[in-house]
């Protein structure tokens, strides 16, 4: 992952300042930085979202194509990642690139493995034989601390704002089954987003952590913990990262945070698509690749 090199002075005075409740910036403990969500901004997509947080800018395309059910699931369509880390940072050019990639795209495969989080038999068009498969591929524009945050709230803008064409399946007198795709655009299937859940990730700083760190603030954190919350501020997935150790009290702690957090992130966001659904064909146009 990308990161930065600070001097020890330069580590002291983030470190005390978070004891503190006040951080580099200017935020609290368990502030995020300000976001962009902007979505419908790759054209060729069944839906997409760029997501900027702070320094950190992710955009996420789906794209909606047939395939076969899984012969664990034959009743269920399902979802394939695939993430690119193309920042300019040389850390993420080549294999070091590729494991973060894999590490990010293992990571959303977990979120995801949480049955109610998306409601894959919706997907499923004729059991055993044809499904919709979402693939969703995530695009690293550039590393600000704090990627997994910033690319599940990218994912989740994304899936909302999903259409995925609807379809009939005909059968003729011999028992042939036909696939009819409706001609109309408007006339599509919407996901329902209320229990995908958003990843809060909480760095432990000297003896408090913070939520949304910056790379400097990453380079003082020995340890991490990926928690994944939704809406309703259910816990899904936890998962801790980085070299350092962390004693069961701060865990609790972390948890308790997390939850809180992640509650009024999803009540922020969904308020942002809200809004921007609202504005309908008004909505002025100034995507990426629109």
């Amino acid at each position: 992952m990308a990161s930065v090199v600070l001097s020890e002075a330069e580590k002291l005075y983030i470190v005390h300042g978070v004891q503190e409740d006040l951080r580099v910036d200017g935020r609290g403990c368990e502030d995020y930085r300000c976001a962009e969500v902007e979505t419908d901004v790759v054209s060729n997509t069944s839906g997409s979202a760029r997501v900027k947080l702070g320094e950190t800018d992710i955009l996420v395309g789906i794209k909606a194509e047939m395939g076969t059910p899984k012969l664990e699931k034959p009743d269920e369509g399902y979802l394939e990642f695939f993430v690119d880390c193309s920042s300019n940072s040389p850390e993420l050019e080549g294999r070091g690139g590729e494991e973060l990639g894999t590490d990010i795209a293992n990571t959303l495969y977990r979120i995801f493995s949480c049955e109610n989080s998306v409601d894959l038999k919706s997907l499923c068009i004729n059991p055993k034989e044809h499904c919709w498969v979402l693939y969703v591929d995530v695009l690293l524009l550039e590393c600000g601390g704090n990627i997994f945050d910033a690319i599940s709230i990218a994912v989740k803008a994304a899936l909302f704002n999903t259409r995925i064409p609807k379809v009939r399946v005909l059968e003729d007198e011999e028992g042939t089954k036909e696939i009819e795709l409706s001609d109309d655009p408007y006339d599509c299937i919407r996901l329902n987003i209320d229990e995908v859940p958003c990843v809060v990730t909480l760095s432990k700083i000297g003896y408090r952590h913070v939520v949304d760190a910056t790379l400097q603030e990453e380079a003082c954190s020995l340890a991490s913990l990926l928690i994944s919350v939704t809406s309703k501020g259910a816990i899904t997935s936890m998962k801790k990262v980085g070299k350092g150790s962390l004693d069961p009290e701060s865990i609790f702690e972390m948890m308790e945070t997390g939850q809180r957090v992640g509650k009024s992130l999803h009540i922020a966001l969904q308020k942002i698509l809200d809004e921007e659904e609202n504005l309908g064909t008004s909505r002025p146009k100034v995507g990426f690749l629109g």
